[in-house]
Order: structure tokens, then sequence, then C-alpha cells
């Protein structure tokens, strides 16, 4: 298992395009995979918000989640941090929940798990 803990939303494109990157060579390698969203990243589970491209020869982040998608990664939305910006449950993508901190331990369970914070 893979959990990628993401508190930077697109304020530092670069962080999140690496955070995706590592999540997304996760997913695809066929671990299971989850990104925790916490403070401002929560908007990058808001439809329509992860777009753009950090940097000259950065892959677009639209196409790093629609790859992280595709591969079954899975995002917790801190619940907390999302309802703190007024955003509405009902715009979040098909691959995000709410979910807090007792989620994401009951999503880790027994197994180990490697973690990558950004």
């Amino acid at each position: 298992k893979a959990v990628i803990s993401l508190a930077t939303g697109l304020e530092d494109p670069e962080k999140v395009t690496v955070a995706f990157l590592v999540a997304v060579g996760a997913a695809e390698s066929g671990r299971p995979t989850l990104m925790f969203l916490t403070k401002e990243a929560v908007r990058l589970a808001v439809e329509g918000i992860g777009v753009g491209t950090a940097c000259e020869g950065c892959p677009p982040l639209a196409d790093l989640m629609k790859r992280y998608t595709a591969a079954g990664g899975e995002y917790y939305v801190c619940p907390i941090c999302f309802n703190a910006r007024h955003l509405a449950e009902d715009t979040l993508v098909e691959n995000a929940a709410l979910g807090g901190t007792v989620p994401l331990w009951e999503w880790i369970g027994d197994e180990p798990a490697t973690t990558f914070s950004y």
C-alpha cells in the first residue's frame, strides 16, 4: 500500500506535480494507493480544479490525475479542511470521498504502508 499525504494546493504547483508523480507511479505499479488531501490540497478533489502545468517539461496536472484514476488511485479528502472552505461534496471527482484520520487508518489497516508527505 502507498499513502501520499498532500497539504499543498495549486499555490505550489511543482510540489503538487511531484506528489502526483509519486502517486501515479505507485498506482500504476499495482499498489493500492491513497492520496490524503488536507489544507489547500482539498480543492484538487473538486471537479475541474486540477488543471495547469507546473513547469516547462512537467506533465499537465489533468493528465496525471486521469492516469491516477485509471490506475485505481483513491482520494480521501479531509472533511474539516473541505468544509472550512465551503466546498460542495457533490463536486468531488469520482474517486474522492470525504474521509479523515480514522478512515485513513482503517484503509491502511494492519498491513505495512509506504508513506510520502508533501
